[in-house]
């Protein structure tokens, strides 16, 4: 699937799996809350310190892996146990934000994401919270790829990119 598939894969997913590398060169993988706010730009917040902040500042290469619609299920046509989703991947570089303005617009962005029903509180917690938050910012270094099994109303797989 293209780009833009992918893209939609990772806007809906509630979280996304972002892999790094640690220090000592040990794989380190954890769900994370991003929102986009282009086709190449993503970002996260987390505390000022600990293990992401680590290995983003040894090697900011980073993995993006995601699923939305995933369900178990058998095969219309044949019968076969299988799983229907929607996936998408990309490879990105993280680094942190140290721009207040870049900051408080990621930050926004991610509660409009996230929470946009508390967006009327987010002055106050801006206020309250910025200078002990970090906020990370992932742009990906190549067009995301998006895969998926899906079934039409007919039972038959969708396939080479075909949409209902």
């Amino acid at each position: 699937m293209d780009a833009t598939f992918a893209l939609e894969v990772l806007d809906k997913a509630p979280y996304v799996t972002v892999s790094m590398t640690r220090p000592d060169g040990s794989p380190y993988g954890l769900p994370l809350s991003l929102a986009r706010t282009d086709d190449r730009t993503f970002y996260f917040h987390c505390a000022l310190e600990g293990d992401k902040l680590e290995c983003i500042a040894h090697n900011p290469t980073v993995f993006l892996s995601a699923v939305t619609q995933c369900a178990p299920t058998v095969g219309p046509k044949d019968g076969s146990f299988t799983l229907q989703y929607k996936s998408a991947t990309a490879i990105g570089k993280a680094e942190m934000v140290t721009d207040r303005e870049e900051k408080i617009a990621a930050l926004r962005a991610i509660c409009q994401r996230f929470l946009p029903q508390h967006i009327n509180a987010f002055d106050d917690a801006i206020n309250r919270s910025l200078e002990r938050t970090a906020v990370v910012k992932i742009t990906l270094t190549a067009p995301p790829v998006g895969k998926r099994k899906q079934y039409d109303k007919q039972g038959e797989e969708m396939k080479w990119g075909r949409m209902e």
